[in-house]
């Protein structure tokens, strides 16, 4: 085989690869994960947490949570990004607050133009799990299963950040449509009775 066809089938086979960007956006603790897949196959690369509660304000914690990610995004390259919806909950400012910090998140990818998926959090621990009302304990041993971790974190926001980019992986090959449309339609379709008319 001479040089370029070498080089050539060493480009096919980077094509064939993707990194995945999964995040589980938070206000005090955001957890990101990295995994390159090829076909069926996964492999982890990085996961972890940014710590945001050392900083006064909401503000400031949107400003560093642009910044990280910002980093990631320019580090890891990632073909995709996968986000976890926030849920609806009782207390409306730590809603908008989350909100916030996924927007600013989405943001930073949607600047390098970026693809963006959104799952609803029922959907990643169904897709990880089998079971959609799965605990992040049982999220995080099936994950440790998976990956063949060496230990689970202590910061859970981690491995459910990795929970989303292996649901991204799982259901890459449905998604036709890009960005926050896409994300909140299947939110909805999932979840008719928690959308007030």
């Amino acid at each position: 085989m001479d040089y370029l066809a070498a080089v050539s089938k060493e480009a096919k086979k980077a094509a064939k690869e993707k990194i995945i960007l999964g995040i589980d956006p938070g206000t005090n603790v955001m957890g990101y994960a990295l995994i390159v897949t090829e076909g069926k196959q996964y492999k982890l690369l990085q996961y972890g947490v940014i710590h945001l509660k050392k900083y006064g304000s909401h503000e400031l914690k949107l400003k560093k949570i642009f910044e990280r990610i910002t980093g990631i995004l320019e580090e890891f390259l990632p073909d995709t990004v996968a986000l976890e919806a926030p849920f609806y909950g009782a207390n409306v400012q730590s809603m908008l607050k989350l909100g916030r910090a996924q927007g600013v998140a989405m943001a930073a990818a949607l600047a390098r133009e970026i693809p963006i998926t959104e799952y609803s959090p029922k959907k990643v621990k169904q897709s990880v799990t089998g079971n959609g009302n799965a605990s992040k304990e049982q999220v995080a041993a099936m994950l440790q299963t998976l990956f063949k971790l060496e230990e689970i974190p202590k910061m859970l926001d981690a491995t459910d950040a990795l929970a989303v980019a292996l649901c991204h992986h799982f259901h890459e090959g449905r998604i036709q449509s890009r960005g926050r449309a896409a994300g909140w339609k299947s939110f909805i379709e999932e979840n008719p009775d928690r959308v007030k008319k």
